[in-house]
């Protein structure tokens, strides 16, 4: 039998109908769907790279996008914590530089994974056909698959820690979910993505 006593605990801790803490569940679960229906939209169309050009400043223009709905997730991940009550067993040193400790890592797997793909890597370039010459094993790939998302989950759950925040948590859970279902279509597309090209190369 699973013990629900601390999960009763948690919820007890946050109020899931908060106007900030919605916005922050609705901004989390957007993101990856939303950068996953526009790649493939381009991908299938390649309506971007008209539009822009060329399909670098089209991926270019599509992670800039990105970069800024992280930037409105996070800032609404922050204020839900805020307007909600912490954790008494975690208000104290030591879970506060936890949580830094595991931010810093967290940020070491998403800046490593940047270097490691470069720009058009890490936004889906593969999808606008600037495909890369051969798959990246440096680390952080080396350690584990999908660096950039785990990294990403970890920042967000060294920072709900550092802030002893019960609603902080449950937000990371729900950044975790999405960024597994974003990993179940990403990763299938992306290979066969691979497979096409290498078919095509054979058939030179």
């Amino acid at each position: 039998q699973v013990d629900v006593t601390a999960m009763a605990r948690l919820f007890g801790y946050v109020d899931v109908t908060d106007s900030g803490f919605i916005a922050a569940v609705l901004s989390i679960a957007f993101n990856p769907l939303f950068w996953n229906v526009v790649a493939r939209w381009e991908h299938k169309t390649r309506a971007l790279s008209r539009v822009f050009g060329s399909p670098r400043a089209a991926c270019y223009c599509l992670g800039a996008v990105i970069l800024m709905l992280n930037c409105v997730r996070s800032h609404c991940f922050t204020e839900a914590m805020k307007s909600q009550p912490k954790l008494e067993g975690l208000d104290c040193h030591w879970a506060y530089y936890t949580g830094l400790a595991i931010l810093a890592v967290g940020s070491l797997f998403v800046i490593s994974s940047f270097l490691a793909l470069g720009f058009t890597g890490t936004f889906l370039g593969d999808y606008f056909g600037i495909l890369m010459e051969a798959k990246v094993t440096s680390f952080p790939f080396s350690i584990l698959d999908n660096p950039m998302y785990w990294g990403s989950t970890a920042v967000y759950l060294g920072w709900s820690l550092m802030h002893a925040s019960p609603a902080g948590l449950l937000l990371t859970a729900v950044v975790a979910i999405s960024y597994t279902i974003a990993m179940l279509y990403e990763g299938p597309f992306t290979e066969e993505i691979y497979r096409q090209k290498q078919k095509e190369a054979k058939n030179k």
